[in-house]
């Protein structure tokens, strides 16, 4: 397995002093882990961020003047700036919330009071440009995803048998390919070169698009029935 040669950057973007201390910790004991520096708002999030070239913000929802959901949109748009990876780290679990920071750009989403363990393996998926969404959370976003969106059975079609056992396994919740090796009885490597596969096809970006695009044409209930 070939490492990243540089550490990867992290600004923590929160309005609580104390998070940010407790976040910084976690993090400076990680190996291939360096905070850039710690920020309490949403308009001096955007600012680092491209000034001190970070790879990921942790980003906080609720901050005075732009939120946190506004500085991910302005943070991942389309610019001339080299892109960076939002991770929503927030002590709200609520349906809305969880969809508008997706929809805005977020890559990820997890809660401060039960996802503290997750919080490396998220960063170094946001690098591979995989999402990690927190167990609390990923049911509705999903339920919700489904409810607005329409499904588009001619893309389905273009997919293998195959790309969609292992989409229907992404979108009804097993969200590693590990896990997701694990449930189709196939190598890990098999299951990312699938997935990639099935990204291009439906023209999304990341795993978290791909799993509400599945969820959206139903392929999660195929699940069982594809395995």
């Amino acid at each position: 397995m070939t490492t990243r040669a540089t550490p990867i950057r992290v600004l923590i973007a929160d309005d609580n002093r104390t998070v940010r201390k407790g976040l910084r910790l976690q993090l400076e004991a990680a190996d291939g882990v360096r905070v850039i520096g710690e920020v309490s708002n949403g308009f001096d999030a955007v600012t680092v961020a491209r000034r001190d070239r970070a790879d990921v913000v942790l980003m906080d929802l609720q901050m005075p003047g732009m939120t946190g959901v506004e500085a991910t949109r302005e943070l991942v748009r389309s610019t001339s700036e080299a892109p960076v990876a939002v991770i929503v780290m927030t002590s709200y679990a609520i349906d809305a919330y969880v969809t508008d920071a997706l929809d805005a750009g977020a890559i990820g989403y997890l809660l401060k009071s039960h996802d503290s363990d997750q919080l490396l393996a998220a960063i170094r998926a946001a690098m591979r440009g995989e999402a990690l969404l927190s167990g609390r959370v990923t049911t509705p976003v999903l339920r919700e995803f489904v409810r607005r969106g329409a499904s588009d059975p001619d893309l389905v079609a273009r997919l293998s048998t195959a790309e969609r056992r292992v989409v229907a396994v992404l979108c009804s919740g097993t969200t590693s390919n590990e896990q997701i090796a694990d449930r189709l009885r196939l190598s890990v490597h098999t299951v990312r070169s699938q997935l990639q596969s099935a990204l291009k096809k439906v023209g999304v970006d990341d795993r978290t698009q791909l799993a509400l695009w599945g969820a959206r044409n139903h392929l999660d209930r195929d699940a069982g029935s594809l395995i």
